[in-house]
């Protein structure tokens, strides 16, 4: 909500969605404010990319070493703006730390100049591809992992050698400006990292301010607006957008092990992650013991504020009406509830639910939904359940289970997903060095990993010549000769059949 101070000057306020208590209010951020901060950045990214490998690393490291030491409060912050249960901002905090780590000292090796083989034709050249930092980045981030998701585009832009404007959802604004304050006080010098905070309205601003990049973090639809705002400047952006994942389960897997993983994948944070389980395909042959297990698992489980709750509120309110919508219309097409109803949702917690039976071309099945909720659907075999897996616009992420490694891995190739656990969910989020992104309407780019790196630079190639050619042939001065012993030596070298 936003307010209006005796000053003038425009601020909201962040609220706790467990207790709509207020945790801080903060200033509205309007063009003119983005608008200062992004040149405060362009002086500050000269000053960031002329200090080299070294000096970035350290300070990097630096900062890691301030987001640790201060990890409790970091983690009680998200717990107040998010309603996560604090174990669980604690492990979102650990994650970040270990991506800022990863980034910072991989930046020099995946980025830095490296000689390549010019090829027979151009034997003279010495030939050299580096990577160089774009200057200014504008991070757009999300409200359901306020730290972790956005540092996936912050550490790594930050390590490729550019400054980062950071505008964090209206839900989450303090995370930000404590993320800010950490780097600030190892980087003095000057305004490398900075957040503006705001409403849609600002998040706007900074994509038509002219930055260099913007790395987006939202829905299909905002990110189309985001887009919009980014092509008056061709501006690019690298976007991560919901999903709807998919988990298969085969006939030899194992049962506990696939039934827990799926209850953690689709109940934790409240199911409010863009990776999270939402549908689970189960191979006809174990799909009533399945279901029997993640019933066992998913019943006792009890959404609150209070320490002994597995998960806590739905953050955004106006998601409750999805939520609370998507269960009515399965329910309504015909699918049964084993675990809650439509009873579960009782603003601002939604309790777990489990449907079964619910048809394809429910919204359940079809749309986000980014609420504890999972519908469990039987196919004959593990194909069919690629196939129903695949029926979508969506292709963020997607899990298998199955005692068969060769043919797990075989489905793990074909799901159309930007990532795929096997025996697990979630796994390459917490490994630094994978890529992560999506394919669809679950957006384009890679954040994280060495393509996360090379997403905040521009290649450069560069070649010089080492000795006269044997041949010159960029000039007009070329002679038929020339021409003739030229299309020889291609002859030669790639004229052959090759037989299969």
């Amino acid at each position: 909500m936003s307010v209006t101070t005796e000053a003038g000057s425009t601020t909201f306020e962040s609220l706790n969605p467990a207790t709509g208590e207020v945790v801080a209010e903060h200033p509205v951020h309007g063009e003119k404010a983005v608008g200062e901060a992004v040149e405060r950045a362009r002086e500050a990214a000269v000053w960031w990319a002329a200090l080299g490998w070294k000096a970035r690393r350290l300070r990097l490291l630096n900062f890691k070493g301030a987001l640790t030491r201060n990890l409790n409060r970091m983690a009680e912050l998200i717990h107040e703006e998010t309603g996560k249960p604090v174990q669980d901002a604690q492990l979102e905090t650990v994650m970040a730390i270990t991506h800022l780590d990863w980034a910072a000292r991989h930046a020099q090796k995946v980025l830095g100049p490296r000689s390549i083989f010019p090829g027979v034709m151009n034997i003279n050249q010495k030939a050299v591809l580096e990577y160089r930092s774009l200057g200014v980045v504008g991070v757009i981030g999300p409200w359901n992992y306020p730290a972790f998701t956005p540092m996936g585009s912050i550490a790594y832009a930050l390590a490729a050698g550019n400054a980062v404007v950071f505008k964090p959802s209206e839900f989450t604004p303090g995370v930000g400006v404590l993320l800010a304050e950490l780097f600030a006080d190892v980087v003095p010098e000057q305004p490398v990292f900075q957040v503006i905070t705001g409403l849609g309205a600002t998040g706007a601003a900074l994509a038509r301010s002219g930055v260099n990049k913007i790395a987006f973090t939202g829905s299909g639809p905002t990110a189309k607006k985001v887009m919009a705002a980014c092509a008056e400047n061709l501006t690019p952006i690298v976007a991560e957008c919901g999903g709807k994942d998919a988990c298969l389960v085969d006939e030899g897997a194992d049962l506990d092990a696939a039934a827990g993983a799926a209850v953690w994948g689709a109940m934790s944070n409240a199911g409010q992650t863009c990776i999270g389980v939402e549908r689970v395909y189960v191979v006809e042959k174990v799909y009533d013991s399945f279901v029997e297990k993640l019933t066992a698992a998913a019943k006792d489980l009890r959404a609150g504020d209070d320490s002994g709750a597995a998960y806590g509120p739905i953050t955004m309110p106006g998601q409750l009406d999805i939520i609370e919508r998507h269960i009515q219309d399965a329910l309504a097409k015909g699918g049964k509830a084993v675990v809650g109803g439509a009873e579960s949702v009782r603003r601002p917690y939604v309790e777990p639910v489990v449907l079964t039976d619910v048809p394809d071309d429910s919204s359940a099945v079809c749309e986000e939904t980014f609420g504890p909720t999972i519908t469990v659907h039987k196919v004959k075999n593990l194909e069919e359940g690629l196939e129903k897996a695949n029926q979508t616009t969506y292709g963020l992420a997607g899990s298998i289970f199955s005692g068969d490694k060769s043919r797990a891995m075989d489905v793990a190739r074909r799901m159309r997903s930007g990532m795929t656990s096997i025996n697990a969910v979630l796994a390459f989020a917490a490994i630094p060095a994978l890529p992560f992104g999506g394919v669809g309407e679950s957006g384009f780019g890679r954040i994280h990993g060495a393509d996360g790196l090379r997403e905040f630079t521009r290649p450069k190639a560069i070649t010089s010549q080492r000795f006269a050619p044997p041949m010159e042939l960029l000039t007009f001065d070329r002679t038929d000769k020339t021409m003739q012993r030229i299309l020889q030596v291609v002859t030669m070298l790639h004229g052959k059949h090759y037989k299969r």
